[in-house]
């Protein structure tokens, strides 16, 4: 089973995407299951893991209700607040309306809060362990600023399952690995904490990357976390802004070509599988 284990829907015409600026308008239009299927089906995609998009508790039960008529989204990982002290209470409502059997795991949009601890906050910390209690996974959505809080949190909570989201976003454009590197190496000895190969078209230039700016950043993850703690991610409709779906699954397969084949299916699908426990 390939799983592309990192995609989005939106619709601005029903709800608000602050991060949706002007700078983003080409991608600044609604993209739901229509749009995606036929790009699975063509690249040999199976299943995929439906990822939040904004900080709304309905966006979630939209994206779970729309895995019933959707079969091949196998996931949603969606939002909720953290800091609410019913937290716990929500998740069991969540897993117990309609598709809330595929919600997989929690993300919130750390890289943009004031407080680069905003991961260490009590109260966050008090929301991550009822996500781990209701034996989900969750996903930071951090860059290298954020990075020593992930870490920090990760090892405040072995019991529960880590991903970091676009290998933290390393900074490709700027050509540089530091401090990247040696901040997300931390994770090395984490076994509970996986990352995802995804999104990184869009940390290079947009209009002229080439497979060779990615291969460093790759070649660094394979290093820290090997084969079976990397997932495959397309992070479509964002990566339109620098290449097509199909484009970013043969990067991806390329820059992992020298791999064998078991740990090519560990990237492209088991890691996603285990992690997110479909």
């Amino acid at each position: 089973m390939i799983v592309d284990a990192h995609h989005h829907f939106w619709d601005p015409a029903r709800a608000d995407y602050p991060w949706l600026t002007d700078d983003l308008a080409a991608i600044r239009r609604p993209f739901g299951v229509e749009d995606l299927q036929p790009l699975i089906e063509a690249t040999g995609v199976d299943a995929t893991v439906l990822v939040q998009t904004r900080s709304s508790v309905e966006e979630t039960r939209e994206f779970l209700a729309a895995t019933a008529a959707t079969p091949f989204i196998r996931g949603v990982v969606g939002w909720v607040d953290l800091t609410d002290p019913g937290v716990g209470d929500l998740l069991a409502e969540l897993g117990e309306a309609p598709g809330g059997e595929r919600l997989v795991g929690i993300r919130h949009q750390v890289h943009d809060e004031a407080d680069p601890d905003w991961l260490l906050r009590p109260d966050v910390g008090r929301g991550l362990r009822a996500v781990g209690e209701a034996g989900l996974a969750y996903d930071f959505l951090v860059r290298s600023r954020e990075l020593p809080a992930a870490l920090e949190s990760a090892r405040r909570h072995p019991d529960m399952r880590f991903v970091i989201d676009h290998l933290a976003k390393p900074p490709i454009a700027a050509r540089a690995i530091e401090p990247w590197s040696s901040l997300i190496e931390e994770f090395a000895g984490l076994d509970h904490v996986v990352a995802k190969v995804s999104g990184l078209v869009t940390e290079a230039d947009p209009a002229t990357w080439r497979l060779d700016d990615l291969r460093p950043y790759v070649d660094q993850a394979l290093a820290i976390f090997g084969p079976g703690r990397l997932a495959f991610g397309s992070d479509w409709p964002v990566c339109l802004l620098a290449a097509s779906y199909d484009e970013v699954v043969d990067t991806t397969r390329s820059l992992l070509a020298d791999l064998g084949e078991a740990d090519k299916t560990a990237v492209f699908g088991g890691t996603a599988r285990s992690v997110y426990g479909f």
